[in-house]
């Protein structure tokens, strides 16, 4: 497996390595109005989220032509729910700008064949003609996507049964623990590794093991955003607290 220069940004504060994503992802949509985009939830992608729409009103880019396709979504929860990322993502980003509803895909974690809905997703996204820019966070034990730590990497889009420590970094979201959902659907590691472009985005340190182990480990499926290092165009965007075992 060729192993790649990983290009490596270090800010001062979570908010300019957003912005630094952002202006990147502005920069595709100049270039290819009809960008794929592969998008994230959680806290991490929130200032990339607002300064994309901060560029929108002002009239430098628009997603009008854009088609996205989430990385995830829990299993058994729905869209309207508070927590669920469809409504994370209107919330963040979607009801700001111009994207076309019928461009907006997020996986169906409702849906009565989970594993047809899976594969479906991933032919929808092959279909497209693939990501062409995958913006990712990061998890405390190095998952991307819901992809958790694994004894092998999973290519296809699939059912994930989430950590432990993944329903608790979660569980600051919900009301109690016990209302976490304990399942996904998450894309799997092929379509984000065939992404033509990645951007991974990490704050604070609590993620600086990740991190670490992300950039300087093994490629392992214990640390699933290792096989990364392999991916000939991968962006890390991070502050210094994410930066700081590096």
């Amino acid at each position: 497996m060729k192993i790649h220069v990983l290009k490596i940004h270090v800010f001062d504060r979570a908010e300019q390595a957003g912005q630094a994503a952002a202006a990147l992802i502005a920069a595709q949509l100049l270039r290819k109005p009809d960008t794929v985009l592969g998008l994230a939830t959680g806290s991490s992608p929130i200032p990339v989220y607002k300064a994309l729409i901060r560029l929108y009103k002002m009239g430098v880019i628009s997603f009008g032509q854009a088609v996205s396709y989430n990385l995830d979504e829990y299993v058994g929860i729905d869209p309207a729910h508070e927590c669920s990322y469809h409504r994370f993502m209107d919330e963040q980003l979607f009801n700001h700008v111009d994207m076309r509803p019928e461009a907006i895909h997020v996986p169906d974690g409702q849906a009565a064949d989970l594993a047809r809905t899976a594969r479906n997703y991933d032919a929808a996204i092959r279909a497209a003609g693939g990501i062409d820019l995958q913006l990712l966070g990061i998890g405390r034990n190095g998952h991307i996507g819901f992809n958790e730590p694994n004894d092998h990497f999973v290519g296809g889009c699939h059912v994930v049964d989430l950590t432990q420590s993944t329903i608790e970094a979660n569980q600051r979201f919900f009301n109690s623990i016990d209302d976490v959902p304990r399942q996904a659907v998450s894309l799997g590691i092929t379509a984000i590794t065939q992404a033509k472009t990645v951007l991974l985005i990490a704050s604070g340190s609590d993620k600086a093991q990740a991190v670490h182990d992300a950039i300087r480990g093994e490629i392992t499926p214990q640390v699933q955003a290792s096989i990364l290092q392999a991916h000939p165009d991968v962006h890390f965007l991070l502050d210094r607290d994410a930066a700081a075992l590096l």
